[in-house]
């Protein structure tokens, strides 16, 4: 997975440090809560009706073990105990208090996550196919184009206002286990001529107006994926409205102009801005991928449902349901309910681990 650089980590730790301060003023009342609205939305922090709520962005749905005992800690001292993991692979913490907030933005960060981007009108957290890099119907692993997003996304300053709320999908297989017809931009991992590139969908979406994504490139190459959405996103941060919410979603700008003069529109930009990346966006994906090699599997010793015929019944019929084949011959991968056991092992280990620091070690 995805290892913060200097950069990164430098980033998300100045940034607590800003929204620390941020947060102090709002308490002393140098701030109004009207001031402080767009500087705790762009922190992922909710005004609810009973209490502040923190939406953490979990990128292309991908947690390790250190990351996931941090949130349960984070939950077990700052919260009630548990968090809401959501449909677009963030989790969210419904009781924090406010003066509580940068403290936990700062452990996130000690394990390399945050809460950017997670509210406001902005381009939201990236999410992924949640067999990435493991389906054995997979193209390509989706991770890298997603993660590169996230960076390029990351505080883009022309991306900071836009119409309304944004929301990517990346898709590796072509079974569209992203739901990328429903978002804003859904990009499909396909293949033309044994090379990989993407199908480009815009104008998804659900709410109160629920609508299927139209499909604008049937090919875009792997070296074009970010100056055309850069194109889509600045063509509708142009053209969408801001009179109505809730006609405000690229899905009405899409479906009032229509898709070819969407497509016109996307294509003109794309041309304009295309030289402007000088092929150093490549040069990030190749370095993003490194992160992503698929681990030697030659040592493990695969088996089959047939070496556990002695099980019971009740074992074969978990087996068809949560085993799936791996893109590694004779393996397969497991769903399991992390809900239930992030906080076990958290609870498991405190006794050892007491204290957020070294829950984080």
């Amino acid at each position: 997975m995805y290892r913060y650089s200097s950069f990164d980590q430098g980033f998300v730790t100045n940034r607590v440090a800003q929204f620390r301060a941020q947060v102090a003023r709002r308490l002393d009342g140098s701030l109004t809560e009207d001031e402080f609205k767009p500087l705790r939305l762009m922190n992922g922090l909710y005004l609810q009706l009973h209490a502040y709520m923190l939406r953490v962005a979990i990128p292309y749905g991908t947690l390790n073990s250190q990351q996931m005992t941090q949130l349960a800690m984070i939950a077990e001292r700052w919260d009630k105990g548990y968090g809401h993991f959501t449909t677009r692979q963030n989790i969210q913490f419904n009781w924090p208090k406010l003066e509580d907030v940068p403290d936990i933005l700062e452990a996130l960060a000690e394990v390399q996550m945050h809460a950017i981007q997670t509210s406001g009108n902005t381009i939201r957290n990236v999410t992924a196919d949640h067999f990435a890099g493991a389906a054995a119907d997979e193209i390509a692993d989706p991770r890298p184009i997603a993660e590169l997003l996230r960076q390029w996304s990351t505080d883009h300053p022309e991306f900071q206002f836009l119409p309304r709320k944004f929301k990517i999908a990346v898709c590796g297989s072509s079974t569209d286990r992203a739901v990328t017809r429903a978002h804003d931009i859904g990009l499909r991992i396909v293949s033309q001529g044994g090379k990989p590139g993407f199908e480009v969908i815009v104008g998804g979406g659900l709410g109160r107006t629920p609508m299927i994504g139209k499909i604008l490139r049937d090919f875009l190459p792997v070296a074009d994926i970010l100056p055309y959405v850069e194109a889509i996103v600045s063509v509708y941060n142009f053209l969408g409205r801001r009179d109505n919410k809730y006609k405000a979603r690229i899905k009405i700008t899409v479906h009032e102009n229509g898709i070819e003069a969407i497509k016109a529109q996307v294509e003109k930009r794309y041309s304009e801005i295309k030289p402007l990346f000088q092929g150093a966006d490549q040069q990030l994906l190749r370095e993003i991928e490194e992160h992503f090699k698929i681990p030697d599997f030659s040592s493990v010793q695969a088996s089959s449902l047939a070496d556990f015929k002695d099980e019971s019944p009740a074992f074969h019929t978990w087996a068809g349901t949560n085993l799936t084949a791996h893109k590694a011959r004779g393996l397969c991968y497991c769903l399991h309910q992390l809900e239930k056991a992030w906080l076990h092992a958290w609870r498991r280990d405190r006794g050892t681990n007491a204290g957020h620091g070294a829950a984080g070690a």
